[in-house]
């Protein structure tokens, strides 16, 4: 067995598997991305174990431990070797794993010595998750360069920044990562991570695409620091509020007509619900007729109504930068065509915009 420090740790993740042996409670809440779930105890179990230690003794609790532990070993060495499988492949000899478990303690150090035993090359790591959550909070406090991709909505701005991708220039998808696009209308397709799995993947996309871009800047796309019912880290949504923001700037109806095409295929009753969610903001009146409209199938008319409101809300938001008239691109697009608007900003056909 080897304990490995966190910044190593962190490097052999994308060669090595990662077993994260905490109850299934505790990876649900949130894990390292790519890591695969093998609990040594069961949440009960779990809560069995830590009540013993708090309220008795660490011997008390170790001697449970086994009584659970023991009947355990041989499946937990079959999981382990399917999951090598699965990660692998069936032909592949290498048995290299990581382990890790919330401090780096028994519940590790248990496993590892199994698996060690058995013949696996077995990787613990120092601090466990708590270690791996304060990595996290460091890659939000280091210095990133950031380009903003900005422009009302329906202008396309997602398909934008995966075409620039496609190009080669280092983006990250926030509202991917998130699983949620931006608006009241934005969860409809996935449920959204929790709060602490948000920054885990966040954390990690910002440090692997800084590692593999050294001193390039990393393409976003403007959001509000809430994305759906996640927060953005502070330090993160400050500088994204400093950086050069290239606005896509395309006619109403052209995006208009592009919302329309992406919404009016989901049911009535969901898209009331998210006019509903608004209606404070949106007021009464514009409420009550974008819900007419959607009632009469009149789909254009109801979205016209959402997207005068959303350039409002957008406008408002853009001004509050500060510095706006020394960050702000504009960017001219005819119609909302992601490919060619990515050329757009990579040629450089933009102006400056006050």
């Amino acid at each position: 067995m080897q304990r490995v420090a966190i910044d190593a740790f962190i490097d052999l993740i994308p060669q090595l598997p990662v077993l994260d042996v905490r109850s299934p409670a505790e990876y649900k809440q949130a894990h390292i991305p790519g890591a695969y779930s093998l609990p040594l105890f069961t949440d009960e179990e779990r809560k069995i174990v830590g009540t013993l230690y708090k309220q008795e003794s660490r011997e008390k609790a170790i001697k449970a431990g086994l009584d659970f532990f023991g009947v355990k070993m041989r499946p937990m060495v079959e999981a382990a070797e399917a999951i090598l499988a699965k990660h692998y492949g069936d032909t592949n000899t290498d048995k290299r794993i990581l382990v890790h478990c919330w401090r780096g303690g028994m519940r590790s150090a248990a496993v590892s010595w199994l698996l060690d035993l058995y013949g696996f090359k077995v990787m613990t790591l120092t601090g466990g998750y708590k270690g791996y959550r304060n990595w996290v909070f460091e890659q939000f406090q280091q210095s990133y360069t950031f380009h903003i991709l900005g422009g009302y909505t329906g202008s396309g701005k997602t398909p934008t920044l995966h075409c620039m991708s496609a190009r080669g220039l280092p983006t990250i998808d926030l509202e991917a990562l998130a699983r949620h696009k931006g608006s009241a209308f934005g969860g409809f397709d996935h449920e959204q991570p929790r709060q602490e799995m948000f920054e885990n993947l966040l954390a990690n996309a910002l440090y692997t695409t800084t590692k593999n871009n050294p001193g390039a800047a990393i393409w976003l796309e403007d959001e509000s620091q809430r994305i759906g019912d996640l927060n953005l880290p502070g330090v993160i949504w400050e500088a994204m509020h400093d950086s050069k923001i290239y606005f896509l700037d395309i006619p109403f109806e052209q995006r208009l007509e592009h919302i329309v095409a992406g919404y009016a295929v989901y049911e009535k009753e969901r898209l009331i619900d998210s006019i509903i969610r608004i209606r404070k903001r949106l007021g009464g009146l514009d409420t009550k007729n974008a819900i007419a409209c959607l009632m009469d199938n009149d789909y254009t008319g109801s979205f016209a109504i959402l997207l005068r409101y959303y350039d409002k809300f957008y406008t408002k938001s853009l001004h509050n930068r500060a510095r706006l008239h020394e960050l702000l691109v504009n960017v001219p697009c005819p119609c909302v065509n992601p490919a060619e608007n990515a050329d757009r900003i990579l040629e450089g056909r933009v102006t400056d915009r006050s």
